[in-house]
């Protein structure tokens, strides 16, 4: 077996480690990765997104709303828990007023790391998720994400969608305009650009 990274999960010749420059946004992130993710998935971006996150971690599990880890985090009244989800009743980012909802907690965001399928079935297997208040984006994008087919133009990568969470969420004043979240898309375009190179390898030996 070809030696890999421990901490990026990837193969050591192509180790992203040393171009990931770490942020501290000021929220505490939490991924939710389906183990499918987690193990089988060798061009996923969530472990990228957690080693760009300072206070940020991973929970792997494929029904992540029974966790005891999610449920003790819901739970912590040190925090204000928050779903990345579309849906008619989530809050715009850019315009979120937090201070009217966190009496001084943190803001903690789950973010769903899964193909969109799988974040589905995630979502509908886990009800206590689905009850917690959502934040989504006010804007349209698009993927850059040239070496994966997204199912639709819209869907984005988790490090994508971290990044423009980032983004919108400095129009609120949630996070301060002073942190810089572009080493989130410089490592994920350093990845996309690293496939395809391998990929051109290959097929021109």
């Amino acid at each position: 077996m070809a030696d890999k990274c421990l901490k990026c999960f990837r193969p050591a010749k192509t180790c992203l480690c040393k171009d990931i420059t770490p942020i501290d946004p000021g929220i505490k992130f939490v991924l939710l990765m389906h183990p499918h993710e987690a193990y089988k998935e060798k061009t996923g971006t969530g472990r990228l997104t957690h080693l760009s996150l300072t206070d940020s971690e991973i929970i792997i599990d494929s029904i992540p709303g029974n966790n005891k880890r999610v449920l003790e985090l819901i739970s912590n009244e040190d925090f204000y828990p928050m779903l990345l989800y579309p849906g008619n009743d989530a809050h715009f980012a850019e315009d979120f007023d937090f201070n009217k909802f966190s009496n001084g907690r943190k803001l903690l965001i789950f973010l769903v790391d899964a193909t969109w399928i799988m974040a589905r079935k995630m979502m509908f297997r886990s009800p206590t998720l689905k009850k917690l208040p959502k934040l989504s984006f006010s804007r349209e994008y698009r993927s850059r994400f040239e070496i994966k087919k997204q199912p639709a133009e819209y869907c984005l990568s988790t490090i994508e969608s971290t990044y423009y969470l980032i983004k919108e969420l400095q129009e609120s004043s949630i996070v301060p305009k002073n942190i810089n979240p572009d080493g989130l898309m410089n490592v994920f375009q350093k990845m996309v650009k690293t496939q395809i190179d391998c990929k051109k390898k290959r097929n021109n030996p």
